[in-house]
């Protein structure tokens, strides 16, 4: 691989890292010497957890210092999200007793090499509907803050935006929602009714999601699975999502018993 190759791959997974944060913002985002603090409130771990950004870094060391006073001053137990592309928080978290947790994986494709899979009981909205909205409480148990959050999280983002469910017996089953960014869509918040799994009605919604974003204008996609979730990667695979970019985990501060 050359070193234009190198480069063109830098830009791809910090044109990918910065897609997906911006189709999940976080209420409050504050820049601190070349590292994003976000906090949302809530369990969600991406909107409440410290992120590198492109370009120079602050010292490892400070930056903790900052983060700690900046989630401490929120109620919240500072988490860092780390992903392969930018680890060099790794030893002051070690340093300081942060535990590893969780593990996702980056996937793209260019939208020619996505399938091309159409269903009209898929709808598509610009806006999240009640029913839409309901329909992605119940399947993914959330709480009465997480909805709030979610809810005034969807208000937030800004680009082209998609939010698709498909219907089975007269109510949504599946849903998912995408953002276009640059060019790039993004496919977020992918959940079926566990009632309805095993009936291909995931693939049938992301490929609703898929068919948007190309009349769109998107030229690429992509989305984030949890690394462990073998059925999720084989829904994604089976559309055309084989390309791994790379991967992140969280650290999160250690609480004394």
């Amino acid at each position: 691989m050359t070193m234009q190759d190198d480069l063109g791959w830098a830009n791809l997974n910090w044109e990918v890292e910065q897609a997906c944060r911006e189709a999940w913002p976080a209420a409050v985002e504050t820049v601190v010497d070349g590292w994003l603090f976000r906090q949302s409130g809530g369990r969600i771990r991406r909107p409440n957890s410290v992120n590198p950004l492109r370009g120079k870094r602050g010292a490892p060391e400070a930056v903790l210092d900052a983060a700690e006073a900046f989630y401490t001053s929120h109620g919240q137990t500072p988490l860092f999200r780390v992903p392969e592309i930018a680890a060099d928080m790794e030893t002051a978290l070690d340093n300081r007793g942060y535990q590893t947790e969780g593990g996702t994986i980056h996937l793209h494709a260019g939208i020619d090499e996505l399938a091309e899979v159409r269903d009209e009981q898929v709808t598509v909205s610009p806006t999240p509907s009640e029913g839409w909205l309901a329909a992605r409480f119940r399947m993914g148990a959330y709480d009465d803050a997480d909805r709030r959050i979610f809810r005034d999280m969807t208000g937030l983002i800004v680009g082209d935006k998609a939010f698709v469910s498909c219907v089975r017996d007269n109510e949504i089953a599946a849903v998912a929602y995408g953002v276009v960014r640059h060019g790039l869509l993004v496919v977020e918040s992918v959940e079926t009714d566990g009632r309805f799994r095993q009936q291909g009605l995931g693939r049938r919604t992301v490929g609703g999601l898929i068919d948007w974003a190309r009349r769109a204008g998107a030229s690429a996609a992509c989305l984030q699975v949890v690394a462990d979730n073998t059925p999720a990667r084989a829904l994604y695979a089976s559309l055309g999502f084989r390309r791994e970019l790379y991967r992140y985990h969280y650290r999160r501060k250690a609480i004394a018993a």
